[in-house]
This record gives C-alpha cells, structure tokens and sequence, in this order.
C-alpha cells in the first residue's frame, strides 16, 4: 500500500509591524516526456545507437495518482479510483516527485496536497511497480473548494484570500464570508513583485510566492 499524508493549510508568520510572511517557496518544475530511438554518425563515421530514457507511462492503475486521474474519500489515507466512480472526490492537478519544500509550489486553487510515501517492490519484473516520493496537488471535484479565493484554506495564500493574526506575531488563513472558526482581520488584495509596489493603504504584507511574491492586504 502507498502511503499518504493530506497538507490543507499554510501557516504565515508576520515579519514586522503590520508585515507579515508565508511558508511558500517557489521553484521551477519538469515533466518527463516521452522520444522516439534515434540514430547519429559519431566523429569517425560510426552509427551509434541512442537508445533514450524509457517514456513515464500514464493512464489509470499505471503510475499512483498520475495527473488527472482521481482519488476516493478519506481522512488518513486515500486510495487510486477511476474518476468515473462514485468513490471519487479529488483529481490531480499536478504532480511532482521529491519533497514539498524543495520541489515546485501546487496551483493556485489546489484544495489540499497528498505527501506520497517511496514505494519499491521486492519483486518487480519491469520496474513499474516503483513508486517515488512526490506529492500530489489535488481538486475536490465537488464544493466546497477551501482552495477558492477567500476559501479559507488550500495549501497557498492567494489573492482574495483572508487572514487573522494567531499571536506571538504569525497569522493564518480563514474564510472570507465569516463561516469559519475565526473571523477574518486582512484580505489580500493585490500580489506585487516587491513591497514598496503595494498601494499605501496597505496594512499586511504576505509572501505568496511566485513571480509576484508579495501579498497586499487590507483591513476587513
């Protein structure tokens, strides 16, 4: 069995007096693709044989929650299901392998992000039974969606969303409308590449990571 862990929320700390930060980090992804063998001369006219990286197979039961494919209900543990069942809640809409914070940040509407255990069989005849660390940026394919702007909740603070101050200077990320178990003192209005780009009224700054890294948030 693969192992999973659900991440719903990030914490953000405040780093001066009306200023605040997130924990997102940001970096460049890859996707494997696929090429067809090919031949070339070498320097003396030889043919050499390039026999590329075996292609990354996709669909269904092949690789562990491949993106777009689907997971079904769970609180600790979730398990792979075609999305055309009535067991599946979430669909993948990224998926990297290694660990959350070196690896590339999730969408911005990601409602919770899977933590995929390394799994490698004893016995495996052509290797595709392995499967490596990696997490899962994933989709509720029904509401609520706590990755929504104001959603109050998702594993990214983004535009639109709102903040309350937790104490010993962090805030955390709650609903907008007031339904949730705090009530929201900042939204985010507006996301900037550096700070002094932020309007005056500004009373939060929040990294959000990303080309525009920089949240500005108001008073509600």
């Amino acid at each position: 069995m693969v192992c999973v862990r659900v991440v719903t929320c990030a914490l953000l700390i405040l780093v001066a007096v009306f200023a605040a930060t997130g924990c997102q980090r940001s970096s460049e992804g890859s996707a494997g693709s696929s090429a067809s063998e090919a031949t070339s001369g070498a320097a003396d006219g030889t043919v050499v044989d390039q026999r590329p990286a075996r292609p990354r197979p996709t669909g269904y039961g092949t690789v562990f929650l491949s993106i777009d494919e689907c997971s079904s209900f769970g609180i600790t543990s979730f398990t792979e299901v075609p999305c055309t069942s009535e067991r599946a809640a979430a669909r993948v809409v990224a998926r990297y392998d290694g660990g959350v914070a070196e690896g590339p940040v999730c969408p911005a509407t990601t409602d919770f992000v899977l933590h995929i255990s390394e799994q490698r069989p004893a016995s495996d005849e052509d290797g595709d039974g392995a499967v490596p660390q990696g997490y899962a940026c994933m989709r509720n394919l029904q509401a609520p969606h706590p990755g929504d702007p104001g959603g109050g909740g998702g594993p990214r603070t983004i535009v639109g969303d709102c903040v309350y101050s937790a104490g010993r200077g962090e805030v955390r990320e709650t609903a907008c409308d007031g339904k949730g178990e705090r009530k929201p003192e900042y939204r985010v209005t507006e996301a900037v590449g550096k700070r002094v780009d932020c309007p005056v009224s500004t009373a939060l700054y929040v990294r959000l990571g990303g080309e525009r890294p920089v949240g500005c948030a108001k008073p509600v």
